[in-house]
């Protein structure tokens, strides 16, 4: 049995709120209209950015591809548009000391790993495209907590681990919020949280909404 999935099993979940079935059938719903939709439509803009990473760095997949962690801790596999260099991993241990962030989560505004073609993904969040993929596979939500990797996990806390009682997604709370990369580890937890808490398909789509606007304002990074 997956490590993480024993661990969680061992935790007492400090808040649950229980939802209605409709919600949770509607919420798919959703998910795969929209994603399948957008898929179909944006299928020529994914051809176009595959080629545009490729040709500014081809030593490596256009697509980048990781494990996250999933509802009760079980791991997927995890889609991007490739932002970094192919041996961005291997560098992460010598970049530590230089982490901008609180808590488990690494951050660098001036991440020396990224790629010319990655800061402009990333700044206008078309690196983010591929997850649909992983939304209409059923892996993620139009909205839900970030997926957390399986080390920042192994750092959580009971309080942090009930954000892995429901399907991670695309956006957020913290995700849909302005400047959110100034929010601090415990305010994205407790946002991730919150979101738990009041989550029903009205409030899916205000976020949803919000962080269409906050990628055409260009605040992603």
């Amino acid at each position: 049995m997956d490590a993480t999935i024993t661990r969680l099993q061992q935790k007492s979940v400090v808040t649950q709120v229980p939802k209605k079935k409709s919600y949770f059938m509607a919420k798919r719903c959703l998910d795969v209209m929209a994603s399948g939709s957008v898929l179909l439509v944006l299928l020529p803009v994914f051809l176009i950015i595959a080629l545009v990473v490729y040709l500014d760095d081809p030593a490596g997949s256009p697509f980048f591809y990781q494990t996250r962690v999933g509802r009760n801790g079980k791991h997927f596999r995890f889609y991007k548009f490739r932002t970094m260099v192919v041996n961005a991993e291997q560098l992460l241990e010598q970049l530590q000391s230089q982490n901008e962030k609180d808590g488990p989560v690494f951050k660098m505004e001036h991440d020396p790993r990224i790629t010319r073609v990655g800061k402009f993904l990333r700044k206008t969040s078309l690196d983010e495209l591929p997850q649909l993929w992983n939304v209409f596979k059923g892996d993620m939500s139009l909205v839900g907590p970030r997926p957390a990797l399986p080390r920042e996990v192994a750092q959580y806390n009971d309080y942090h681990a009930q954000r892995l009682t429901v399907t991670p997604g695309l956006t957020c709370y913290w995700q849909a919020k302005k400047q959110r990369d100034s929010i601090g580890f415990e305010e994205w937890m407790e946002l991730d949280i919150q979101y738990i808490q009041d989550s029903n398909l009205k409030v899916d789509l205000r976020i949803i909404f919000q962080t269409v606007g906050v990628v055409f304002t260009g605040q992603g990074k």
